[in-house]
């Protein structure tokens, strides 16, 4: 098992800046990759950036230039750095690994509000 425990949420204006942590423990080992994952009311829960063991990243075309994945493997942590938000970013945004590609897990969610 692998638990994935966030931190960072919170209520922040249009234009402004947060930063997301995650941190894993458990079996970590073999986590292929990791990710975040955000879900806004009435909506499916949609793919935000992932970043794999090797570096290598992808982001919703809805946040590229604006925010930025990174991991630290010797610390089991995954961040997203958020700038330049809007309204429609909005949303319970979740962590997420891989292990193995094939275990997937979820932190418990951290809500973002951005005012307009």
């Amino acid at each position: 098992q692998v638990q994935l425990v966030e931190s960072g949420g919170g209520l922040v204006q249009a234009g402004g800046s947060l930063r997301l942590s995650c941190v894993a423990s458990g079996s970590i080992f073999s986590i292929n990759v990791m990710g975040w994952y955000r879900q806004a009311p009435g909506k499916q829960r949609e793919l935000v950036a992932l970043i794999t063991s090797g570096g290598s990243t992808n982001y919703a075309d809805s946040v590229k230039g604006r925010f930025t994945i990174s991991r630290d493997n010797a610390k089991n942590t995954v961040s997203l750095q958020m700038n330049s938000l809007k309204p429609e970013d909005t949303a319970v945004y979740y962590c997420n690994a891989v292990r193995g590609f094939v275990y997937t897990y979820w932190g418990q969610g951290t809500q973002v509000t951005v005012s307009s």
